[in-house]
């Protein structure tokens, strides 16, 4: 049983009429909610600029986002997960090209014998030189579909709405590598398949548009944003066509370059995933091959594709909360359902604890529930502060032992859906069924 008393969650309170001195987290009229109720709710701590200690409520949630992410990966798109270095040599970007065009954001350090290594904000020429030092592979062992999750790191030039602009974040990148083009092509259609059905599977509204291949290069490549007003993309859709991308693709003011109607809409986004072709940029400078059926190299085609798994979990708080509750996507809520016993040394206490175990363990045979029940048991709290508690750190279901389910007959428990919001006072078998409906349409 995991008790609320026992987590590190060192909340922080705010002074009224306090003068926020950095605007920068807070900025764009006051729109981005999600940090300082984070902040708030001891869910983050700033530890530098651009760089944050994410505490054990915000980890778990985390954590649910990258084992939803490692569960399409490896079963929808049949990736195989690795771990590569975070130092890159500068040799391998001066080889493709990248090191000179990127030096604004790159961060970098020097060894004892004063090699230029880069601290990887993402892995292309790392991964492209793992497969070069193999070469040549029969082209039976292709497709290969590699990703890591791992921290990554971009000097912002000025970092700025907490964990959605962060000098230092979590992204999960894949790499894949085709013997052809028009086999590189099915990959690209197959993983974004997979990402739509992760992004469904949170349950945030998204957009996937046409992007700029930028740096990254290549030939083709696909963004997905959350829409919202505090996002740093402008996303352009046609209504009429279904043409959508980047306003950086978008050409003209008011008319859809692909069917010339006037009906534009424009809307702002945050861009929580990537897709690319890269092709050969990567493969052919750095030399990975692998041998066709005649047993001649040949240089294989790549793709690559990333999730930034701290901006996912920021954004789906930016986008479903309120002012001054946070709304968790359901699936990566940090637990889902919060017990409510009666308040340590109250008449109620002696009763309300037995009853507390036996819903407990009711509450288990949810299925998956298990590790998502959390007991708020804190000594000093009334139950009414900790029910207001439960709401504004974001916990989607409260089950409450209130007074009335401590009386000698008909027993009656509180379950407060905290998203709805709604509440219903329910015999106990009753609680039980309500807390797995809400469950199973969440």
């Amino acid at each position: 049983m995991i008790r609320l008393s026992k987590i590190f969650q060192p909340t922080l309170v705010k002074p009224k009429n306090a003068i926020v001195k950095n605007q920068d987290i807070t900025s764009k009229s006051q729109r981005v909610k999600f940090h300082h109720l984070l902040l708030e709710q001891g869910l983050v701590r700033q530890a530098g600029n651009g760089t944050f200690y994410m505490l054990p409520l915000l980890q778990r949630s985390l954590q649910k986002a990258i084992d939803l992410i490692d569960g399409f990966m490896q079963q929808h798109v049949e990736a195989q997960k690795l771990t590569l270095p975070i130092l890159t040599s500068a040799d391998l970007w001066r080889k493709s090209g990248r090191l000179d065009s990127a030096t604004g954001e790159l961060m970098t350090t020097n060894d004892r014998h004063d090699k230029l290594q880069i601290l990887g904000p993402t892995h292309e020429e790392s991964i492209t030189a793992l497969l070069a030092a193999i070469s040549p592979v029969s082209y039976r062992q292709f497709p290969l579909r590699l990703y890591q999750i791992s921290t990554k790191f971009r000097d912002e030039m000025k970092p700025r709405f907490g964990l959605l602009r962060a000098k230092e974040f979590i992204m999960k990148d894949l790499y894949t590598f085709d013997v052809g083009l028009a086999e590189a092509r099915r990959t690209y259609e197959e993983v974004n398949e997979a990402y739509a059905n992760i992004f469904n599977a949170i349950g945030v509204p998204f957009v996937r548009v046409s992007g700029d291949t930028g740096l990254m290069g290549g030939s083709m490549s696909h963004e997905y944003h959350f829409p919202s007003d505090v996002g740093e993309d402008q996303l352009v859709r046609c209504d009429e066509c279904g043409m959508s991308c980047n306003h950086e693709l978008f050409h003209t003011v008011k008319i859809c370059e692909k069917c010339n109607h006037k009906n534009v809409v424009r809307q702002m986004g945050i861009e929580v995933g990537h897709a690319f072709i890269l092709e050969d940029k990567y493969s052919k400078v750095l030399g990975a091959k692998f041998l066709n059926e005649t047993g001649k190299p040949e240089t294989l085609q790549m793709g690559c594709y990333g999730i930034g798994v701290s901006r996912l979990v920021a954004a789906g708080v930016e986008v479903l909360s309120t002012e001054k509750d946070i709304i968790w996507p359901f699936k990566l809520a940090p637990f889902k359902v919060c017990i409510i016993p009666p308040k340590v040394g109250s008449k109620e206490q002696e009763i309300g604890d037995r009853w507390l175990r036996t819903m407990y363990d009711a509450l288990t045979t949810i299925p998956n529930l298990q590790p998502d029940i959390v007991v708020d048991d804190r000594p000093n709290m009334t139950i009414g502060k900790r029910l207001v508690d439960a709401k504004k750190t974001g916990f989607p279901i409260a089950v409450v032992i209130g007074p009335k389910a401590v009386r000698e007959t008909n027993a009656i428990f509180e379950v407060h859906h905290l998203v709805k919001p709604s509440s219903s006072e329910l015999f106990f078998s009753e609680a039980i069924n309500e807390v797995r409906r809400i469950c199973d349409n969440s």
